[in-house]
């Protein structure tokens, strides 16, 4: 790119910068919109499809699956084909997957195409976040990443407002065709960017790690929801657990080797970054979970309509919009630890005032307290939480570093949700079940609390590294 692009430390972003900046928002945007708006549409979509919770589970699971998968290969893939032309078929493979859930007519082609969905949504936010790495610098470049989380962060309450108003108004169908548009505009945005610098001299892809991660974390998975239609003893279940397990075995002694690993092994051997992603296992294990039992639950046990029970979190986007920032300040100040230990702490709380919701769920008296104090925490936890991975690595590392924990987070859902029906012990969600998810939720908040708690060092002073804890992603 242009010398003019990166931009001084102190300097105002140039007309080339603001256009980068909107083509990232933009692209990462319909990834985390399309991230949040699903568990709205999960009840109509069984009606109209057919499939218990394991087909819901797949619907879900089927997207973060191949995006976990792949998200970590995408580094790989823009060093190799550009970010630009990396970027272009994402967005491309993502507007075409989008349309074929929108009209799918079976709820099989529907995981299909969700899974599809999940490849090329890989490509968006990494390759997103490597265009503002790459175009922008210093304090400029904090900055930038600060507006880049914000406005992606109206994707978390967007998506459950605006899927359940689809869904109840006119057809969650719709719900995967809204991503077209802004699209579209992004990839006339993107027409305007220069070309790609040329690729890095031998810079290959890691073909066979993205093989063995995808069959590692596929079949398991797998397994795991399909336990409840088959039994554990079963060859349908024994047998991809057994294999997949293999498989991830063989991917860490690949990395391991490998001349250029789509995993960089060597990050894991700073402590904060080692216990910061061990505390994201659990702390967005417990989110998905949560959010994806809390949705379905409030729809089909007790009776809210899809626009409802998009309403019914609004509070906790609000409180972490509002209050990232304050807390991403005080991190600086005072350290991480005190609030990876503090926040997840009140998290897992929130979850367990939903013990006292009965099949009624009444909203004012069961469900705000619990989203409330759930909220708090998470606000409390995020930027300190990305403050300190970041800001153990050194900034040449940061965008790898970012991946490393964007992918842990997604498979942490996946695997959480994947493990619903085993918590829930039956093929559809009732109360007792959905109570059942909500203690194992608080107990996996609890669990990244007691990490964070053992793990996490506070650097001392001058040793931070990176943006502002105030302006990192969240």
């Amino acid at each position: 790119m242009a010398e003019s692009m990166v931009g001084s430390k102190a300097g105002a972003s140039s007309p080339a910068q603001r256009l980068v900046l909107a083509v990232a928002i933009l692209s990462a945007f319909v990834s985390f919109l399309d991230a949040t708006v699903i568990n709205v549409a999960l009840p109509a979509i069984g009606r109209e499809l057919g499939g218990g919770l394991s087909t819901q589970q797949w619907v879900v699971d089927a997207y973060l699956l191949t995006l976990g998968s792949v998200i970590l290969l995408a580094g790989s893939l823009s060093d190799v084909f550009g970010r630009k032309r990396v970027l272009l078929a994402g967005l491309v493979g993502f507007g075409a997957t989008s349309l074929l859930c929108a009209f799918a007519p079976t709820i099989e082609v529907l995981i299909l195409a969700r899974a599809l969905q999940g490849v090329a949504g890989a490509l968006l936010v990494p390759s997103s976040l490597a265009l503002i790495l790459a175009n922008f610098s210093g304090p400029a470049q904090g900055r930038a990443i600060g507006i880049w989380t914000a406005f992606t962060s109206v994707a978390n309450i967007a998506g459950p407002v605006l899927g359940g108003v689809l869904v109840d108004q006119l057809s969650w169908r719709l719900v995967f065709g809204i991503n077209v548009l802004p699209i579209a505009v992004t990839l006339v945005l993107l027409a305007r960017l220069p070309h790609d610098a040329p690729h890095a001299p031998g810079a290959r892809v890691d073909v066979l790690g993205a093989v063995l991660g995808m069959v590692g974390l596929g079949l398991p998975v797998f397994a795991l929801i399909e336990q409840v239609n088959f039994g554990w003893a079963s060859p349908v279940v024994l047998v991809p657990l057994v294999v997949g397990a293999a498989a991830l075995v063989l991917f860490v002694l690949h990395e391991r080797r490998a001349a250029q690993p789509m995993l960089p092994l060597s990050l894991f051997r700073s402590r904060n970054f080692s216990a910061g992603n061990v505390a994201t296992v659990f702390i967005y294990g417990a989110l998905s979970l949560g959010f994806f039992s809390l949705a379905v639950f409030l729809q089909q046990v007790a009776g809210y309509s899809a626009t409802l029970a998009g309403f019914a979190t609004i509070p906790t986007s609000i409180l972490l919009i509002g209050l990232s920032t304050l807390f991403g300040r005080l991190s600086g100040r005072f350290g991480p630890r005190l609030f990876m230990t503090v926040g997840p702490l009140l998290a897992g709380a929130g979850f367990l005032l939903l013990l006292r919701a009965d099949a009624s769920a009444d909203y004012l008296t069961q469900v705000l307290p619990a989203v409330l104090v759930f909220g708090l925490g998470m606000a409390i936890t995020v930027a300190p939480l990305t403050s300190a991975i970041l800001g153990a690595i050194e900034p040449a590392r940061s965008g790898i570093a970012s991946a490393v924990n964007n992918a842990v987070s997604r498979v942490a859902g996946l695997i959480t949700i994947a493990l619903a029906s085993v918590v829930t012990g039956a093929a559809v969600l009732d109360l007792a079940g959905f109570h059942r998810v909500a203690l194992v939720t608080a107990v996996l908040f609890f669990a990244g609390a007691a990490v964070s708690f053992v793990g996490i060092r506070n650097p001392g002073p001058g040793t931070g590294t990176g943006p502002a804890p105030s302006e990192r992603p969240a």
